[in-house]
């Protein structure tokens, strides 16, 4: 009998054999570092494939280098504030509604400012359109300034802002999408029509900006003083509950655990469940629209758009399209990511670990495949974390042989850059040895 390979068959058994490893490394984790600290690493990969899923849906699916991924995320992650958090007592009547008054002056201002671009002809064209902003921006100032005082003057020490609507933490996560959508479709309108080049710098700086609102506006979020205790999803509990149940305290002693690490364990079970069935849904959709016509059109689009658009198709619309579709994923991760830390902290979002990481995530799990992105989102994650525990003794055995002085302080003082370093390492050996990936596109 012959026992000759099928073309097919080393390729179909990639994915298996990757994240049977994957799951190994988590076993590993578990057995020798605690499964507080395997669930730990598991539950944090699990948002960085939803959140590599988005990117993979703008890059894999249509060629697009989205640089601002930062941006969105920090966008979803604030829908928990605004939807979860509750209410400052009397903060929506100190200033509410001039916030409200100054976002419509806003507006008119703008729309004002466009039917007069599009209307009037000549010299004055200009000038008037300068006359309307400028009038409007002051009177923009004029109503938010006071509004944003009254607000910020109520319990500063613990409030401070607005606060949210007080309602069930699961309704802030697609709110987060619906954010993050909005906002790409605006970023989109205007920055879609460059070069790729050119639209990554345009959407870093645009994901700078939104970050950088998050940091300064106390009123919405309260800015660098950071919004704790956002509640946490259902059916997840907490951990003093658990503590504080008998019934629990019975059962995890006579399992032979401590209650307090027996209570952690259940909580982050309980968000592994949600993450689970949250990325479960997405890759069934995703996996459903990659193998429709859709799916088909838009990646010829990413193969040869002058191609596509002889055919018929509009390509602006479908690029559009997918770039809102990709930022909308990334905003749910935002606010999956910010019910998990039960905080929201504008200063903790940076693009090494929010943009590019998740870049790499996509690039080694294979760039147009779903559960590459998946397999690169969890593997990556586990590495990053782990080449940052495991660096400082790395770099000490490899210091070890030189004298004490310069060369051998500086060797122990880099070890902090080890994830950095081997982030590179397996980039460039992922792109040596399997350039599309460890699960490339069919």
């Amino acid at each position: 009998m012959s026992t000759t390979r099928q073309p097919g068959e080393s390729s179909a058994m990639r994915a298996p054999l990757f994240f049977a490893i994957m799951a190994v490394l988590i076993l590993f984790e578990g057995f020798t570092s605690g499964w507080n600290s395997a669930l730990g690493i598991l539950n944090m990969g699990l948002l960085s494939a939803v959140m590599a899923l988005g990117v993979n849906m703008q890059w894999g699916y249509a060629g697009l280098f989205n640089a601002g991924a930062m941006g969105f995320l920090a966008l979803g992650g604030l829908a928990p504030v605004l939807i979860s958090m509750p209410p400052t007592p009397g903060a929506f009547k100190a200033g509410g509604f001039g916030i409200m008054l100054a976002f419509f002056i806003a507006i008119v201002a703008v729309l004002a400012a466009i039917w007069i671009w599009r209307n009037v002809t000549g010299r004055l064209r200009g000038l008037a359109v300068t006359a309307v902003l400028i009038a409007g921006f002051f009177a923009y100032r004029w109503a938010f300034d006071p509004a944003v005082e009254a607000i910020e003057a109520i319990n500063p020490s613990a409030q401070g802002n607005l606060g949210g609507l007080g309602l069930p933490t699961l309704i802030s996560w697609p709110v987060g999408a619906i954010l993050a959508a909005g906002a790409a479709w605006l970023v989109g309108k205007t920055a879609l029509g460059l070069r790729s080049d050119y639209l990554a710098i345009a959407t870093l700086g645009i994901a700078e900006i939104l970050v950088a609102v998050l940091k300064n506006e106390q009123w919405l979020d309260r800015g660098v003083l950071n919004v704790n205790g956002i509640p946490r999803p259902w059916p997840v509990p907490y951990e003093i509950d658990l503590q504080n149940s008998a019934e629990f305290v019975a059962k995890a002693q006579s399992w032979g655990m401590d209650p307090q690490l027996a209570s952690t364990i259940t909580v982050k079970l309980a968000f592994l469940l949600l993450f689970v069935v949250v990325l479960c849904a997405l890759i069934w959709l995703t996996q459903k629209a990659l193998k429709s016509p859709w799916g088909r059109m838009m990646r010829a689009i990413r193969d040869n758009e002058i191609s596509a658009a002889a055919m018929g198709k509009n390509v602006t619309r479908r690029h559009l399209q997918i770039f809102v579709l990709g930022s909308a994923v990334i905003g749910l991760a935002g606010a999956m990511m910010i019910s998990l830390d039960g905080q929201m902290t504008p200063t903790s979002y940076n693009p090494l670990r929010y943009t590019f990481l998740i870049l790499v995530m996509v690039i080694v799990g294979g760039s147009g495949n779903n559960w590459g992105s998946i397999l690169g989102g969890v593997l990556i994650w586990y590495v990053w974390v782990k080449a940052g525990d495991w660096g400082p003794d790395i770099m000490a055995a490899l210091a070890s042989p030189f004298p004490d002085g310069g060369v051998k302080e500086h060797l122990i003082q880099s070890a902090p850059h080890m994830r950095m370093l081997v982030m590179g390492v397996i980039l460039l050996g992922v792109l040596r040895f399997s350039p599309r990936g460890l699960l490339p596109e069919k």
